[in-house]
C-alpha cells in the first residue's frame, strides 16, 4: 500500500469539503490579551484580536497566576520529575488538590494532565472496574467522555440530549440491582446550552445511579466561588463525581476529578491514564491553585465577563447576525455551510485582524457549521463593534440570511 498516497487523498477530501484545519501561528501578548501577533507563512506579522480562546477570563496573564508560576519555577525547577507514583508528586500538587476538593465541597480531588485525560481515565476506570456497570451518556457528551466509556467496554446507553424523561425511560428498563452511572455535562461547549442538573439527579437517585458531571466550561465562571453550574444551583452534594479543567477559565493547564476520598483513591490506584504519565510541572499546579484561590474570592472577572457576553449578543442582534440563543457565555454564530464558514474565518483574520476559528464536522453536525465566539472581560467596546461590523460586511458578501428581530 502507498501509505502517503492514502494520506494525501484523505487530506485532499478535507480540503474539498472545506473541513481542512489550518493552525494560525499566534503569539499572545501578556498584559495585553486578547491582542496577539500572527506570524504569516511569508514571514510578515500581523496584529490580531483573539475571539475564540477558552481562557475565558484572561487568567492566563493575571499577575497572581504568573507570579505564582515564576515563584514555583525558582523554588522547584521546571519539571515534576516523573509520574506521581514514582518521583513526581510535588507539594504543589497536594495543595492544588486540596483547593479543588474545597472548591466543589468534596472529600478529595485527583489531578490529571488535561481535562480530556481526566474524563478518559476516570470514566474508563470506573465503568471498567465496577462489575456489571451500565453507563447512560448524554447524546452530546464530549469526545473525551465518549472515548473513556468506549475504552471501558461497559454497556453503554445514549439518552436524548438534556432529556431527563428519556433518561428515566431507559433507566426504568434496567435491572434495579445493576450498577449504573449517568454521565453528562453542565455547559455544552458548541451550543452553549446548560443541563437540567437537578432533574437529571432526581432521575439518577430514583434508579440508584451514580452521577458524573463534566463542568469544564463552567468552573471559574459560575457560582459564588467559581465552582460551576452545580455550585450556582446548590447541587454539588448531589453529584458523585465533578470533573473539571484548569486549562479554560483558570488559564493554565490540567484536568481533575473531585469526589469521595474512596472514589478518588480508587481511580488513582487503577487508572492507567494517571499511573503511567508524567505529572504536571509544579509551576502549572502552583499557577492553577493561585487562579482558583483568586476566583473563589473575586467576582470582578465574572461580572465583566457576563457584561461583555451581553454586549456581543446585542451588537450581533443589531446587525441581524444569527447566533444561537443560550444561557451561557458561549456565542455560536451560525453559518450552516462548511466552505463559507472557513472563508469567513479566513477573511476575518486576513482582512480584519480578527481570529475566530470555524467549527465544522465532526465537531458539529453538517449544516450547523459555525463561528464559536467566546467574549472575555478584556475585550473592549471597540473590539466588540469591530467584530460585529466585520461579520455584517461578510454576511452580505456571502448572501447569508439575517436574523429577524
Amino acid at each position: 500500500m502507498d501509505f502517503d498516497a492514502y494520506f494525501r487523498q484523505q487530506l485532499d477530501r478535507l480540503h474539498e469539503e472545506g473541513r481542512y484545519r489550518v493552525f494560525a501561528d499566534l503569539e499572545r501578548h501578556s498584559g495585553d490579551f486578547p491582542k496577539a501577533t500572527r506570524y504569516r507563512a511569508d514571514g510578515s506579522v500581523q496584529d490580531v484580536t483573539v475571539w475564540c480562546s477558552n481562557d475565558y477570563l484572561g487568567m492566563g496573564q493575571n499577575p497572581v497566576v504568573t507570579g505564582a508560576m515564576k515563584e514555583a519555577i525558582d523554588s522547584c525547577g521546571a519539571g515534576a520529575g516523573g509520574t506521581r507514583n514514582i518521583s513526581g508528586t510535588n507539594h504543589n500538587h497536594v495543595l492544588l488538590e486540596r483547593e479543588l476538593a474545597d472548591l466543589h465541597g468534596k472529600e478529595s480531588a485527583l489531578l490529571f494532565t488535561s481535562g480530556y485525560v481526566s474524563n478518559w481515565a476516570a470514566l474508563g476506570t470506573l465503568a471498567a472496574h465496577i462489575p456489571g456497570m451500565a453507563v447512560y451518556s448524554d447524546a452530546l457528551n464530549h469526545a473525551s467522555m465518549i472515548e473513556g466509556i468506549r475504552h471501558s467496554r461497559a454497556e453503554k446507553h445514549i439518552f436524548k440530549h438534556n432529556s431527563p424523561e428519556d433518561l428515566d425511560r431507559q433507566l426504568s428498563q434496567a435491572d434495579p440491582s445493576r450498577p449504573k452511572m449517568v454521565a453528562f455535562e453542565s455547559v455544552y461547549s458548541m451550543d452553549g446550552d446548560i443541563a437540567p442538573i437537578a432533574e437529571i439527579c432526581d432521575v439518577a437517585d430514583k434508579h440508584g445511579a451514580m452521577t458524573y458531571i463534566d463542568e469544564v466550561h463552567a468552573v471559574g465562571l459560575y457560582g459564588p466561588r467559581g465552582g460551576g453550574i452545580a455550585e450556582r444551583e446548590g447541587l454539588m452534594d448531589r453529584l458523585t463525581v465533578i470533573e473539571g479543567t484548569l486549562g479554560k477559565a483558570y488559564g493554565v493547564m490540567g484536568g481533575y476529578i473531585t469526589a469521595s476520598a474512596a472514589l478518588c483513591d480508587f481511580v488513582r490506584s487503577f487508572a492507567s491514564g494517571f499511573i503511567f504519565t508524567t505529572a504536571l510541572p509544579p509551576a502549572l499546579a502552583a499557577g492553577a491553585a493561585a487562579s482558583i484561590r483568586h476566583l473563589k474570592q473575586s467576582q470582578e472577572e465574572r461580572r465583566a465577563h457576563q457584561a461583555n457576553v451581553a454586549k456581543v449578543r446585542a451588537a450581533l442582534d443589531r446587525r441581524g447576525i444569527p447566533h444561537m440563543d443560550n444561557p451561557s457565555h458561549i456565542v455560536p454564530v451560525m453559518v450552516g455551510d462548511a466552505k463559507k464558514c472557513k472563508w469567513i474565518s479566513d477573511v476575518l483574520l486576513d482582512s480584519y485582524g480578527i481570529y475566530v476559528q470555524p467549527i465544522n464536522y465532526p465537531t458539529v453536525p453538517v449544516k450547523t457549521e459555525r463561528l464559536r465566539i467566546t467574549p472575555s472581560p478584556l475585550h473592549t467596546d471597540a473590539d466588540i463593534e469591530h467584530l460585529a461590523g466585520a461579520l455584517c460586511d461578510l454576511w452580505s458578501q456571502c448572501a447569508l440570511a439575517r436574523a429577524v428581530a
